[in-house]
């Protein structure tokens, strides 16, 4: 049976309400995505200034995404006079980012109850359309029992639930923590066999997410919109609609991530995306063709904006914030640290490759650009009908059984393991489809 058919069996039902502490702390938490967001965003504009591009690079752009004290980066890049300055303050600014998209995720994968995870891990896509700073954040469940403190971590998960009632899932909870305890080296262990979907999905969904091409257009609009003929302000407006359809569209994945599901949104949205690329790339073909030479009149350009802000409302509501969805809640509690900085090192090591060749691939590709990155977006579609399984309102802890029953990645589950790696286990065996 194909992935897109395997039946999701039934899971445990803690209970537990959507609290006032935990909107507001997953709020908090997912505002850590807002200095991602504001990176992006205050990059493109302005590298499609003419003075910047004369002052630091008069014949070629060249963007470097790096590291994690962000406030001192900013400081820097704005003090920059020089071309060492500028690099340095942006290898300071992505440390910054890089640290938060470590963390953020997995803070709130552990903080949300199961049934509204999904939406509230999409606070952290959202944040980094919009942007500020976290300043108060609680200690997780989680996190507290791995320190020892059994009590305080019993009255944090009765705070955050709304309820008193929390001994089956704060058991589950201990359990776990203590089979990650007992795991020495997490590092060498997310490479055993039963970690093998995990670590598969950690490294394949953040390279297929770079893949699709969106950090093209997020770092480049002003300069791409401006090829195409808008103008030096039209194309500084043009990137600031996709800014805004990205922003609103990030309302429509949490609206619906934890009903419908991660695999509808993925599938539709790479579907949705697909069409734009292929739609664009035939457009910008048609008006320019393989020399690179000629115009585009009014209704062409805007309707290569209308198919880029479908292009990008559709990553937002899928593959943005399911990128980072995904990755963190379906790692087991012992290595789950582990596999969230695999997953974010794929994420910006990409980022850093495609903002490098973006420009060169521009200029030897042409529209045959839009038709690559259509090409992976494709591949990555077919990956995800196949290989990933549905993840909605299935605890953490109880992660492995859904692997379990998947028709490919079921085999390397051990039939003792299905309510996660070394933790509980399940009274009824699952079998496979």
């Amino acid at each position: 049976m194909a992935g897109g058919m395997a039946i999701q069996g039934s899971t445990k039902d803690y209970g537990g309400n959507i609290t006032m502490f935990v909107f507001v702390t997953c709020l908090v938490a997912a505002t850590g995505g807002l200095i991602f967001g504001y990176d992006l965003g205050i990059s493109g504009g302005v590298t499609s200034m003419d003075v910047f591009l004369k002052k630091f690079f008069p014949s070629v752009i060249s963007m470097i995404v790096g590291g994690v004290v962000f406030l001192i980066g900013s400081a820097v890049n704005g003090a920059a006079v020089n071309v060492a300055m500028l690099i340095i303050g942006r290898i300071l600014l992505g440390i910054g980012v890089g640290y938060a998209n470590q963390s953020v995720p997995v803070y709130l994968s552990e903080m949300a109850p199961a049934k509204l995870r999904g939406a509230l891990l999409m606070g952290f896509q959202l944040a980094t359309t919009i942007g500020i700073l976290p300043f108060f954040l609680p200690d997780t469940p989680n996190s507290l029992l791995e320190r020892g403190h059994q009590e305080k971590g019993k009255v944090m998960l009765q705070k955050i639930r709304g309820s008193q009632q929390v001994e089956d899932e704060f058991q589950d909870l201990a359990d776990a923590s203590n089979a990650a305890k007992k795991i020495e080296h997490p590092w060498r262990n997310i490479l055993q066999p039963q970690y093998r979907p995990q670590l598969t999905m950690a490294i394949l969904i953040p390279f297929f997410q770079q893949l699709t091409g969106i950090n093209v257009i997020m770092f480049y609009a002003p300069v791409l919109f401006k090829t195409l003929g808008f103008g030096d302000d039209a194309s500084l407006m043009s990137a600031v609609i996709t800014g805004l359809v990205n922003m609103f569209a990030a309302f429509v994945s949490m609206s619906t991530v934890d009903k419908l599901g991660r695999r509808v949104l993925f599938l539709q949205g790479g579907i949705q995306m697909l069409i734009c690329q292929i739609l664009v790339g035939v457009v910008l073909a048609m008006k320019f063709g393989v020399e690179g030479v000629g115009s585009m009149s009014k209704s062409s350009s805007y309707l290569v904006l209308i198919l880029i802000c479908a292009y990008v409302a559709a990553f937002a509501w899928s593959w943005g914030p399911l990128g980072w969805l995904v990755p963190s809640e379906i790692f087991p509690l012992e290595i789950r640290s582990a596999g969230q900085a695999i997953s974010v090192s794929v994420n910006m090591f990409f980022t850093f490759i495609i903002a490098q060749a973006f420009l060169a691939m521009l200029c030897y590709m042409k529209f045959g650009l839009f038709f690559f990155f259509g090409g992976f977006v494709f591949i990555m579609t077919l990956f995800i009908f196949f290989f990933l399984p549905e993840t909605k309102n299935v605890p953490i802890e109880e992660m492995n059984s859904v692997w379990k029953k998947h028709w490919f990645w079921g085999k390397y589950i051990p039939d003792d393991d299905v309510s996660g790696a070394g933790q509980r286990h399940s009274s009824s065996k699952v079998s496979n489809c």
